[in-house]
């Protein structure tokens, strides 16, 4: 049950009684005043719930009554919570009730209210009547109405809460019905294997088994609410798509199978969800109604589909704006409307088919035939959003022109392989004939909300994003071959490809509408396609909503997030023109204050309307492409480079870079298995690893089927061994691994959290040059490695070690800058400080006794200066460090040279004397399972027995990051037990039980001295 957490103390209750007093005062206590209070209390309630309080709304009573209500109570669903009207006091609130009553106002969940009275009918009945003067009645009367749930909707949180795992359940009842029938069942193997070509030569050319079998299962589970909550019986027959399936499954039924009688176990679920909808009249809160199902059905039942598609629901102000603004830009522009013959618009991602249901509410009803016919197209590759959004679009123009037409312009096809699959003969003849003329069409708009996932997060999920030949090609061809950057994974992104595709789309002249992730707004990876997206249209309107979570970690994604994901979002309007010369591309940008909610977003875009409600500001590139160069200081262009990938790469005599060779750090892509505190269970985790990757390689290489993939042959057992992209690609090639303990090495997790990493090219995914850099245990003697945290996500940080880094040793990916190279043999040391910058820095101070370990040090030391790190904080975000000269050359060599020392050196640091507060009702106890610092931060709860007190507040000063040192080290030292593998990492050590408590005063008292030493840097000027 649903709990409102109001007490009379808390702030909306007493905000409401000072607003009330307020109106008082000033003799405004007329409804129209007073009932702002209310709203206000009402809006803070609704917050817990996610709800949201629509004022003045009409309400659709019978097709020819409707109701206008002060406050209606709407959950994300659009199932209506209750009603709320107001009254002032000069009201007999008792007969306003007995009026609204009589125009036919619904008694489910109604509250009635003035400043003194609250009157409240639930179920048909009245159950509350009583004053509201003082705080605790109101209370009990808000809690009794927020916390109401009729019966149907009861029923239907009920059965949806439980309808993700027993829909779960269901469909591997159906693969395994559906695989015995293929084995049994000739009809239904001949239908099958039919229908799968049709979907291979449509679809996707390498679509498997399994993924028809999916669609079935969709289709199955489906089509009951479609026909029910639509009330669309002929659905089946009507839909081209839904009609080839249907004689798949009637083949699957031709024997034993009754679909009635397999789905009797989630009846009650079509049930409850049929009920629920009968509460709603107008179709287009049925529409979201069953976008709120469309998604809860993928995340119970195909959550890999939901994670590659980015199945999320595009609200409807994010919507109207954009549709608005391509409207009002056609009409600035180009001189023409959406209603404009020739006009032809596609969403190429439809979804539930929200963009084009607004774009045909914007379209003249004279018009909407002719546009409806022959010029509004989309397409979708999943088959339940198709379904939606066929009868969504079909409805709509039903609504509009009160005259049933299906809707030609809709294709079961995936957009990015639409050229590939145009060689091929399509699913159906109809749906040929679709994607044909579609592609015939002179598109001038696109539109939409392209899906948003760049890759897996774990390669046993066996759920990559598919490869396009085309769309990729052009990617590579352009916003990859023109990036800067080192690392581009990002532009695997789909959304990145929609941006490809879609400015190739519209040829000459056109609109591209997309809301999309925002990170290619200022991501250092995304300069090239920022260079191309400037190239390729005449002007740009960036709307960034903000929400970036992994950036700000005070945002919530639920709460300030437009989608309600982790990643930033932002509206995107593209505008290419051919007529006269293409002069510079214009970039206008504009944002909301990050810290506004969801809510305030959309009011804000609902406010604006269209793009000529936004104040833009005009910004203009830098010569990298950088298009948000507010923060970013020129003076850092003049530095020295640490390091480039020009001179990385280049051979012979470096010049103009301090390092020649500089690495990401180790990438293992299965650090729960290569990385562990004991060195004992590491060996263990590995060699388990090793066996069932070396079992899997013979049973690949004694193969019948060659056809198969290798994705879809490997066992994907968690507990045994966790996949990667190389991985499978060394299995493929056969090649066997064998375990070396000599591979066991030591590694820099994160910040002074030393680890055990089984360091091997076969079971590492990437280990940079590392190889090179601390090839053997031997050269850990005498090689120091600087490693820089520059990330869009954290502040920049810094720091030495003389051990192998992880990739995320700062906490995200950064570069590290060693002393010393070799060969893997660990023979042919070579200084990585070129001569170069030798001579450079000698000349510059008037010094020969310079040495390069000096300007090692130098650098250490000025990376973690105040100022540099304050003033360069957005370039270092965006590129590498670069080095000044600082007056004081020596200053900064020696104090780098110090912070190196007890950097490499913690373990051997002093113990910072802190107080122990033990607890004697238990047994003295050196074990760690979780720290905690308190809020305070003054103490450290080490475990149940004992309390480190008086911890320095000057320790937090030195940072790393987004973290202290200290943070660090209560991050890590805990045990933890993974999730998948059931791998634990234990940092308890069995042989020097007080280790972790030594260190914890160990990097206390570093982190004391480097704050000294940072705050008595000399000046920069």
């Amino acid at each position: 049950m649903a709990i409102l957490n109001l007490k009379p103390t808390h702030k909306p209750i007493k905000s409401y009684y000072q607003s009330l007093k307020k109106f008082q005062q000033l003799n405004a206590v007329n409804e129209g005043n007073v009932k702002v209070a209310f709203a206000d209390l009402l809006t803070a309630c609704c917050q817990q719930f996610n709800w949201i309080l629509i004022q003045e709304k009409s309400i659709q009573l019978t097709k020819k009554k409707r109701i206008q209500v002060d406050g209606l109570l709407v959950r994300d669903d659009t199932l209506k919570h209750g009603i709320w009207e107001a009254k002032d006091s000069e009201d007999d609130l008792a007969k306003e009730v007995k009026n609204k009553f009589a125009k036919g106002y619904p008694k489910d969940n109604i509250i009635f209210q003035s400043p003194e009275r609250v009157i409240i009918w639930q179920g048909g009945k009245q159950v509350y009547d009583g004053e509201i003067t003082k705080p605790e009645a109101l209370v009990e009367s808000l809690k009794l109405f927020f916390e109401y749930r009729p019966p149907q909707i009861e029923n239907w949180e009920k059965a949806a809460t439980e309808f993700g795992e027993r829909v779960n359940n269901l469909g591997e009842k159906l693969v395994d019905l559906i695989q015995s029938q293929r084995k049994t069942n000739k009809k239904f193997i001949a239908a099958f294997d039919g229908f799968s070509n049709i979907c291979r030569l449509s679809i996707n050319p390498n679509i498997s088994d399994a993924a028809v079998e999916e669609m079935l299962i969709q289709h199955l589970l489906t089509e009951r609410i479609f026909r029910q909550i639509f009330d669309n019986p002929d659905f089946t027959r009507r839909n081209i798509i839904a009609v080839e399936i249907e004689k798949v499954i009637n083949a699957l039924t031709s024997k034993s199978f009754s679909r009635n009688h397999f789905l009797e176990e989630v009846d009650y679920f079509y049930l409850a969800l049929e009920e629920a909808a009968k509460t709603i009249k107008e179709y287009s809160e049925k529409q979201h109604f069953l976008n709120t199902v469309y998604e809860k059905f993928f995340q119970g039942f195909a959550v890999k589909i939901a994670d590659t598609h980015g199945i999320v629901y595009t609200p409807q102000s994010i919507v109207d704006f954009m549709v608005k603004s391509v409207d009002e830009i056609l009409r600035k522009e180009f001189k023409k409307s959406l209603s404009h013959k020739g006009v032809h618009i596609l969403d190429p991602f439809v979804g539930t088919g929200n963009f084009l249901m607004r774009i045909m509410r914007e379209i003249r009803k004279t018009a909407l035939p002719d546009k409806y016919k022959n010029e509004l197209h989309c397409n979708e590759v999943m088959l339940l959003p198709y379904y939606i959004a066929s009868m969504n679009i079909e409805h709509e123009y039903l609504e509009a022109t009160g005259k049933y037409e299906p809707f030609e312009g809709i294709c079961l096809v995936d957009t990015f392989s639409v050229q590939e699959a145009l060689q091929l003969d399509l699913f159906t003849p109809e749906n040929t004939q679709r994607v044909q003329r579609q592609q015939n069409s002179d598109i001038f708009v696109v539109i939409g909300n392209p899906p948003y996932n760049a890759w897996q997060q774990n390669e046993n999920d066996n759920n990559k994003n598919r490869k396009y030949e085309e769309v990729d090609r052009r990617v590579a061809k352009t916003y990859s071959k023109d990036s800067k950057a080192t690392n581009k994974n990002s532009l695997s992104d789909p959304y990145v490809k929609a941006f490809r595709w879609a400015a190739d789309r519209i040829k000459d002249e056109g609109i591209v509408a997309f809301v999309t992730n925002s990170s290619f707004i200022d991501n250092i990876a995304f300069d090239g396609m920022r260079q191309h997206l400037a190239q390729d249209f005449d002007a740009i309107y960036v709307l960034d909503l903000g929400g970036n979570v992994r950036s700000n970690p005070k945002l919530s994604g639920t709460t300030h997030n437009v989608f309600g994901i982790q990643v930033g979002v932002s509206i995107n309007l593209l505008i290419k023109k051919k007529e006269g010369k293409k002069s510079q591309c214009q970039i206008y940008y504009g944002n909301v204050d990050e810290f506004w909610r969801k809510e305030e977003k959309y009011a804000y875009l609902e406010k604006c309307q269209h793009l000529g409600g936004v104040d833009w500001q005009e910004i203009t590139p830098d010569k990298k492409n950088t298009w948000l160069t507010a923060g970013l200081q020129a003076d850092f262009e003049t530095f020295i480079p640490m390091g480039s990938k020009e001179t990385k790469a280049a051979k012979g005599e470096v010049t103009n870079t301090i390092f020649k060779l500089f690495s990401n750090g180790v990438k293992t892509n299965r650090d729960v298995w290569a990385y562990n505190f004991n060195a004992d269970e590491l060996a263990e985790n590995i060699q388990q690893a090793i066996a069932t990757y070396n079992e899997q390689v013979r049973k690949w290489q004694d193969r019948q089927d060659k056809s198969v993939k290798v994705d879809d042959f490997v066992t994907y057992d968690d507990t045994k061994i966790s996949w990667s992209s190389t991985l499978k690609k060394y299995l493929k090639q056969g090649i066997i691994v064998e375990y070396d303990q000599n591979y066991i090495r030591q590694s820099l997790y994160r910040p002074f959290s030393k680890s055990f990493l089984y360091f091997d090219a076969n079971l590492n995914d990437r280990r940079g040059q590392f190889p090179y850099i601390f090839p053997t245990p031997d050269t850990e003697t005498e090689n120091r490695v600087i490693c820089v945290t520059n990330h869009t996500q954290i502040p920049f940080s810094v720091q030495i070690t003389d051990i192998i880094p992880s990739l995320d040793v700062g906490g995200r990916p950064g570069q590290c800058f060693p002393f010393y190279t070799y060969d893997e043999d660990g023979n042919n040391r070579q200084e990585n400080i070129t001569d170069w910058s030798l001579d450079t820095f000698r000349q510059k101070y008037q010094d020969e006794a310079i040495a390069k370990w000096d300007i090692f040090y130098y650098i250490y030391a000025l990376l973690h200066h105040p100022t540099y790190q304050e003033k360069y904080a957005d370039n270092l975000k965006r590129e590498l460090p670069r080095i000044p000269y600082a007056p004081d050359f020596h200053r900064f060599a020696n104090a780098g040279k110090r912070l190196a020392e007890i950097h490499i050196n913690y373990e051997q640091q002093e113990e910072y004397s802190l107080t122990f507060i033990e607890n004697n009702e238990v047994p003295l106890d050196w074990r760690v399972e979780k720290m905690k610092l308190s809020k305070d931060k003054t103490q450290l709860i080490y475990n149940e027995f004992l309390i480190l007190a008086d911890i320095p507040p000057k320790v937090f000063e030195y940072r790393l990051g987004n973290r202290s040192a200290l943070d660090w080290i209560s991050d890590r030292y805990q045990v933890k037990i993974d999730k998948r593998s059931d791998i634990e990492n234990d940092p308890n050590r069995l042989d020097d039980e007080r280790y972790i408590i030594r260190l914890i005063g160990q990097v206390i008292t570093v982190s004391l001295e480097t704050v000294d030493i940072v705050n008595n840097l000399p000046s920069l000027d």
